[in-house]
């Protein structure tokens, strides 16, 4: 069986061979094998919908400029045919054997704002297309990092969950011996429960984000292990960062330019006038026909004629209804071009403020993760040793199943503050312009 029936068809072979060690890749690495950051961005821009969809855009925006240039250039036609049957009486134009055509715009100020708005259209779509690529690459670099996050605090959870069935049998054979009432045992089985619930949680979001990732790179589930050493560490960033434009904001505003240039295209066909250039050959025949009975002379066989029209317009109500809907496409993009830089704006503010608390959320939860740590320190310490008083005031030993958890609980809060901090960072890195530069990190692994 050719591997290369099942992949997609494209114009260049370097892509198609890509494609084949990718799905290769995919196929054949074992379930267990760690896939790195960079290559799960790769895929998910190799695979994306959007990409595509932008990529297209791309296409069709220069296919448009093209277009518009093409009046420019001289056209050629041409067109052959000969009589069913014989020609009867004066028919009132020669037939001819085949003719040819040369057609071209010679001057047309509205056609210059045409062509300059297709040049803009297609640095739009460029953009777009850039856009769709960084988006891409965000949204698959955070269910990544995410996903690390939840799988190294699964591995916590399941101690934590032990450390609780624990709990639950010491708590059990002291009610069995009259030493803790029943309220005891089922506080346990309730704390036991409830972490149980976390890590099923826990669970259920893995499953979920390897979904979203496999979705985004085409590889299966079972083939998503996280790399946790791929992940370059994202920069800490202020505010008064120099911010650059993003792409998506760069192609609203070069497709509002392109709008308007269409608009006044648009408004000056209503008025100016145009030149064209044409040229035409006809070879005449007589065959089927008696064209020249008619006519004092002798029809040529060769027949060429040129020249240059002018057309000024007058009055032309549809051109001028469509000035006025072009006009106001124009106005709508410039509006929801301002409109996006506005939100930018305003998502920086709103991430800025965010990142503080974060941190300061982060380093609260480190700060209890070593409390927590040193107490679970003193709580062994106690139970080995006692407390340096009477036998009696020694420590439970269910003292120490409760300080694991909690020790293990504050370790979940410090993973999950940190995994916030995070996320906040790469979104004000998306909005200030700078997420290409961490991505750039991943290219150069």
């Amino acid at each position: 069986m050719n591997l290369t029936e099942h992949l997609p068809l494209t114009h260049n072979p370097y892509i198609r061979c890509a494609l084949l060690l990718a799905a290769l890749a995919g196929t054949l690495l074992p379930a267990s094998a760690q896939v790195s950051l960079s290559s799960v961005v790769l895929l998910a821009q190799r695979n994306s919908a959007a990409v595509h969809v932008a990529q297209a855009d791309v296409d069709k925006a220069s296919a448009t400029l093209a277009e518009t240039r093409g009046t420019m250039i001289p056209s050629l036609q041409f067109a052959s045919g000969l009589p069913t049957f014989p020609s009867v009486g004066f028919t009132g134009s020669p037939a001819s054997i085949y003719s040819a055509t040369v057609q071209s715009l010679i001057f047309g100020i509205p056609q210059k704002h045409y062509i300059d708005s297709a040049h803009y259209g297609v640095k739009a779509a460029s953009f777009s297309l850039k856009e769709a690529r960084e988006q891409v690459a965000f949204d698959v670099s955070l269910a990544y990092i995410e996903l690390d996050t939840v799988q190294a605090e699964l591995a916590t959870a399941h101690q934590q969950e032990e450390y609780a069935q624990r709990l639950v049998a010491i708590e059990q054979q002291r009610a069995e011996a009259g030493v803790d009432p029943l309220s005891a045992v089922l506080d346990a089985k309730l704390t036991a429960a409830e972490i149980r619930l976390k890590r099923i949680q826990m669970e259920s979001r893995a499953e979920t984000l390897a979904a979203q990732i496999a979705a985004l790179t085409g590889l299966s589930k079972e083939a998503i292990q996280t790399d946790h050493k791929s992940i370059p560490e994202v920069p800490t960033i202020r505010v008064e960062a120099t911010a650059k434009t993003l792409p998506g904001i760069q192609a609203s505003q070069l497709q509002a330019q392109a709008k308007l240039l269409q608009a006044r295209g648009d408004r000056e066909t209503h008025y100016m006038p145009q030149l064209t250039f044409g040229a035409q050959y006809n070879r005449n025949t007589t065959l089927l026909n008696s064209v020249n009975y008619y006519y004092a002379h002798a029809l040529p066989a060769n027949n060429f004629s040129s020249g240059i029209n002018v057309q000024v317009p007058l009055f032309d109500m549809a051109h001028l209804g469509k000035s006025h809907g072009s006009a106001a496409d124009a106005l709508r993009a410039r509006a929801e071009a301002e409109q996006a830089e506005r939100q930018n704006d305003l998502q920086i503010a709103t991430l800025s403020g965010t990142i503080r608390q974060l941190d300061a959320y982060a380093e609260v939860a480190n700060l209890k993760q070593q409390v927590s740590a040193e107490q679970l320190k003193t709580v062994l310490s106690q139970l080995e040793f006692g407390n340096g008083a009477s036998s009696t005031s020694q420590m439970a030993p269910k003292s120490e199943q409760l300080a694991r958890i909690d020790e293990n609980q504050k370790a979940l809060d410090a993973l999950d503050a940190s995994f916030n901090l995070t996320k906040a960072r790469m979104g004000l890195l998306r909005a200030l312009g700078h997420i290409s530069d961490w991505l750039d990190e991943l290219k150069a692994e």
